[in-house]
């Protein structure tokens, strides 16, 4: 709602200084302020995104902030392109030139042009870096920096806009109204991306305490500090940790809590997919480590029924493993259904099959290829495995293509859209 508002009041200053618009170079010109207005609101509310509010994060989710920060991302590349052929065609039209000529006059002549288009040109590269044929291919650690140049991006951009938009020029008010907007987008991730993770190491005092292997190519991270309390943490949750050695320190990455939080102690635990948790096994008691967070919606907070049911896949079973232990429930009312690819993968077996007996929980291992075990998440098998499935709340972090399949199939069987809970722990 806020985001239309202010999407409508940029809307809004084109039309009050827009009088009329006639024949092929006005409406093309029309077009391109249009475009162009837009897309700086949008990489406005784009980097908003990226600021890790805590109350975004909670109350929505990552993972749905990341999907709509991917989809803006994508509506701020196809503006800001659009707005650049539009505007160049409907000079070229006025002028009686070539589009090519009118490309270098506009680069060459007018203020801060030259600017915009090397902006248009990053945000362009670091689209093509993040749609799904490449990112997949590229390291997390690659693709996160390559992100930074967002900013640089935006200062071209905004200077370009005051310089030449017209709604700009002879309106204070709305010059004032446009510094606002990025000023305030600038404070925000200041607060939220620099000061408090700086703030919370000063706080709390992470630091690595021991490394334990719990698996192959598995390993969890004890981290220790003082008043972990002040954090309210909250099992399902995560944090993006940035580990202080040479290797580590200048990329946050983001690992879920794989226990329940306690007051001077915090245990995360990574797999092998990449050179960052690959490492996170060579690091050594005393390390020192930043913290930003907590993130993550994932928690017992969003249930609403009696019984509750956890689906886990892969690597998904972090945040599933310290729910399993902490979310309240009748013994019989809590299930958890783990699939891994093979035995091997299993991880943190002996906890979960502690925790339940402990809590007269049902715990339930799918291990195997489908071809071998069939689809344990077809709707009949899983309303077979999970009685009064309906009656459940469901709470589902896996990769993509599984988390895909198991929604549908819980649709399927009649669970509503609202019961279930999901976050993808791929970013």
């Amino acid at each position: 709602m806020a985001v239309g508002g202010g999407a409508a009041a940029v809307l809004g200053l084109w039309w009050a200084n827009t009088p009329a618009v006639a024949g092929l170079d006005g409406w093309l010109t029309g077009a391109g302020r249009i475009t162009g207005l837009l897309a700086g609101y949008a990489i406005a509310v784009l980097l908003m995104l990226m600021a890790r509010i805590p109350a975004l994060e909670h109350g929505v989710g990552s993972d749905r902030l990341t999907r709509w920060h991917s989809m803006g991302g994508r509506y701020v590349v196809g503006l800001s392109v659009a707005h650049t052929l539009l505007i160049t065609w409907g000079y070229a039209v006025t002028e009686g030139t070539g589009v090519v000529g009118e490309t270098v006059t506009l680069n060459l002549s007018y203020p801060d042009v030259l600017r915009a288009t090397v902006a248009v040109l990053l945000l362009v590269g670091i689209g093509v870096v993040s749609a799904r044929a490449i990112r997949p291919r590229l390291r997390y650690e690659t693709w996160f920096h390559l992100h930074f140049y967002t900013y640089l991006a935006a200062w071209l951009a905004f200077g370009h806009v005051l310089a030449t938009g017209n709604e700009f020029i002879a309106n204070p008010s709305a010059r004032l109204a446009w510094y606002a907007l990025y000023i305030t987008v600038a404070l925000v991730l200041i607060w939220y991306r620099i000061l408090t993770p700086v703030r919370q190491a000063f706080r709390h005092r992470f630091t690595v305490t021991q490394v334990v292997e719990e698996g192959p190519g598995v390993v969890s991270v004890h981290i220790s500090g003082r008043r972990f309390d002040l954090l309210r943490a909250e099992p399902g949750q995560f944090f993006r940790w940035r580990f202080l050695t040479r290797e580590l320190w200048w990329s946050p990455n983001p690992y879920s809590l794989s226990a329940v939080p306690g007051r001077n102690e915090l245990r995360i635990t990574a797999k092998d997919l990449g050179d960052h948790s690959r490492i996170l096994a060579r690091l050594r008691p005393g390390t020192r480590v930043l913290a930003e967070g907590p993130y993550g919606s994932l928690t017992a907070g969003r249930r609403r029924r009696r019984r509750v049911l956890l689906i886990a896949g892969g690597a998904g079973i972090t945040p599933l493993r310290s729910l399993f232990e902490s979310i309240p429930a009748a013994p019989g009312d809590l299930t958890l259904l783990y699939r891994a690819r093979a035995a091997g993968d299993l991880v943190f077996r002996d906890e979960l099959d502690d925790i339940s007996a402990r809590r007269g929980a049902r715990l339930l291992y799918c291990v195997g290829p489908t071809s071998v075990v069939g689809d344990p998440f077809a709707p009949r098998t899983l309303a077979a495995l999970v009685p009064h499935l309906r009656d459940h709340d469901v709470f589902l972090c896996a990769p993509s293509a599984m988390t895909g399949h198991v929604i549908a199939s819980l649709r399927a069987v009649g669970v509503p859209s609202g019961r279930i809970h999901h976050e993808s722990f791929e970013f």
